[in-house]
């Protein structure tokens, strides 16, 4: 049986810091960071989908952690084709993920932002969310093989937002994609009933890894302002759903994290309180309103080791040159 880390997906959410979770005297940077790690075994870094992560950072973040806890990295906005502000761009380098010189030196910096976490034996696995309008065709097989080229050796976590990526007839060949270059298929909770939604399929496809994310169950997802679309707390029936799916993740793959993406107030950390103590067969708390932010016991999770570690994560040069929220807080 594989081990299940439970977190979320920022520890720096501007709503969250505001919010009373994180207590008097630990409210600084490197407070919040060890107040979160002494619940918690995993965290996402959503920050460096928003701008290149830095190596002093990553650092910070490794020496004010415990062994065993691990960040898993979102990678870059221009790494998976979306929409990349020219102001976050190093040296002036244009946001065009087409041209190959500014491709090299973008990986080549995010390579060299999460290296300090892979060195310290902190780096889960790197997120690649690819954008809901990335279909399967030739044109996204050929963006993939670039990635998987330049990412080998890395822990990679791939999650499509186009739901056709999963349907039948298309399934099966995007399970074999990502099990043929070792890379784990993230499993999704959403809303489903959109013509967008994603449906909560959970393929094995690395066996060193598998993640789920939640993201809430809003129907102002892909319409709604930010906090629409995320403003969403999951009840305890909700939650248990997910037991028997994760725990046979876990039987198949060495590590399973579950990471709660409604950040919305304490919502996600609430939630992952709540997974925790469900994994952990513990008594259930008192019900709760569906939609309701909980107010349950903060449960802790031990950290435990990362997945066996891959080659030193040195991305090569593309073959294919066309095709391809927070600071340390």
């Amino acid at each position: 049986m594989g081990q299940i880390l439970v977190g979320t997906c920022s520890w720096t959410d501007r709503a969250l810091v505001a919010g009373g979770w994180y207590p008097p005297g630990r409210r600084d940077a490197e407070g919040r960071l060890r107040h979160y790690a002494e619940r918690f075994g995993v965290v996402e870094v959503d920050a460096s989908y928003y701008a290149l992560p830095s190596e002093r950072n990553s650092r910070l973040w490794a020496e004010r952690t415990p062994d065993g806890f691990v960040f898993d990295v979102k990678a870059f906005s221009l790494l998976t084709g979306h929409p990349t502000r020219e102001a976050v761009m190093p040296d002036g380098l244009r946001a065009e993920h087409r041209d190959p010189v500014v491709l090299d030196e973008v990986w080549a910096r995010f390579a060299a932002g999460i290296e300090p976490l892979r060195e310290a034996g902190r780096l889960g696995s790197v997120l690649f969310q690819f954008p809901p309008w990335f279909r399967p065709g030739q044109r996204a097989q050929a963006f993939l093989q670039e990635c998987a080229e330049r990412t080998e050796g890395w822990p990679v976590a791939v999650e499509f937002r186009h739901p056709s990526w999963w349907e039948a007839g298309q399934d099966e060949a995007t399970g074999a994609w990502l099990t043929r270059h070792g890379m784990a298929a993230v499993a999704v909770d959403m809303t489903q009933t959109l013509p967008s939604s994603v449906p909560p399929v959970t393929p094995v496809t690395s066996s060193r890894l598998s993640v789920v994310r939640f993201h809430g169950r809003s129907t102002a997802w892909g319409t709604g302002s930010k906090e629409d679309r995320f403003r969403y707390a999951y009840d305890e029936d909700e939650l248990a759903e997910w037991l028997p799916r994760v725990r046979r993740l876990a039987e198949r793959t060495e590590q399973v994290h579950v990471l709660f993406n409604n950040c919305c107030g304490d919502a996600a950390v609430r939630a992952a309180e709540t997974m925790t103590r469900l994994l952990d067969g513990d008594a259930p708390a008192a019900r709760v309103p569906r939609g309701l932010l909980m107010d349950l016991p903060r449960a802790r999770s031990a950290p435990v080791p990362p997945p066996t570690p891959g080659p030193r994560p040195t991305p090569a040069r593309s073959s294919s040159s066309s095709s391809s929220r927070r600071a340390a807080g």
